[in-house]
């Protein structure tokens, strides 16, 4: 079903003075001058609807695996009016999935193989800006670092998730993208390629985040990880942003895992088998410059 950006007034106050005041009945009207957004977001799988539990084919060679997970962190939501001009969307502060300018979308629903997540799901992002004429989109994939080097166990929501944080030193999970192979339950098998992989985990996040101790936050990081979207044509009235797995992971080779690493890709630039991702995602990755982002596009 065709899901749309629907902007709408915020708010219209009318203030009636009805009497017999010298005969005269007043109307005063007063608008705002700020109108209300709703972006809306939709979690693919190529041209299928991700669901929990649902088993998909995906990379090179092409691979069965089962869906775990399906959640990212959005910021810094602005609108292009058509002067070209960036316009910051002011996120509506609901205390569960936006906190300052900080959006989290959630696709899945802690049903089949997602243990990890929440049965509540999330596929849009609210809030409001000044009155006009608007033909774009922009947003980081991830969350600002004056924000994410934070505790999650007493940060507010949607900051306020454990299985989407990592430790104070690198902060929080930009993206969990989960996926369970068929064979996950059999022991490890190595080869000269690597290990055979046990389900494909994909965690963005900051690294080379330097502190003294794992619970300290650092001063800064050598990557930090976000990555910039930008959509010059984005209509207002009809388009949505769609979140594609099977664009992201595209030929990596999802039945081997680098030796010495964690399964999947964790971000670590010394990790091969992050190589693809990372360059989807739109980031610089291992001594190479950033290519354009394919995980997002609008339809």
């Amino acid at each position: 079903m065709k899901q749309q950006l629907l902007l709408t007034s915020t708010t219209t106050a009318v203030i009636i003075l009805a009497g017999n005041f010298w005969g005269v009945t007043k109307t005063v009207a007063q608008t705002s001058n700020t109108q209300e957004v709703t972006i809306n977001f939709q979690g693919r799988v190529g041209k299928q609807p991700f669901e929990c539990g649902k088993t998909y084919t995906l990379g090179k060679p092409a691979t069965k695996v089962t869906a775990a997970d399906f959640r990212f962190y959005v910021s810094d939501i602005a609108l292009i009016d058509n002067k070209g001009k960036t316009v910051p969307v002011n996120l509506k502060q609901d205390g569960k999935w936006q906190y300052q300018n900080v959006a989290l979308l959630d696709f899945e629903n802690k049903s089949g193989g997602c243990a990890n997540g929440t049965i509540e799901t999330r596929n849009q992002i609210v809030g409001t800006i000044p009155k006009g004429n608007y033909q774009g989109l922009q947003f980081t994939l991830g969350v600002p670092f004056n924000l994410n080097h934070a505790d999650s166990v007493i940060a507010p929501s949607p900051l306020n998730l454990t299985s989407l944080w990592w430790n104070w030193r690198f902060g929080y999970k930009f993206a969990r993208l989960d996926w369970e192979n068929q064979n996950h339950n059999s022991p490890i098998k190595h080869s000269e390629k690597g290990e055979k992989a046990q389900g494909f985990p994909i965690h963005l996040g900051s690294t080379g985040c330097q502190a003294a101790e794992a619970n300290q936050k650092p001063s800064t990081c050598s990557n930090l990880n976000t990555s910039k979207v930008i959509f010059t044509k984005f209509n207002v009235n009809r388009n949505v942003v769609i979140a594609d797995i099977a664009t992201l992971i595209g030929n990596t080779n999802l039945t081997i895992n680098q030796k010495n690493t964690p399964p999947g890709c964790m971000s670590s630039p010394d990790d091969s088998d992050c190589n693809v991702i990372m360059k989807n995602f739109g980031l610089p990755f291992n001594g190479k410059p950033a290519a354009k982002q394919r995980f997002f596009r609008v339809e």
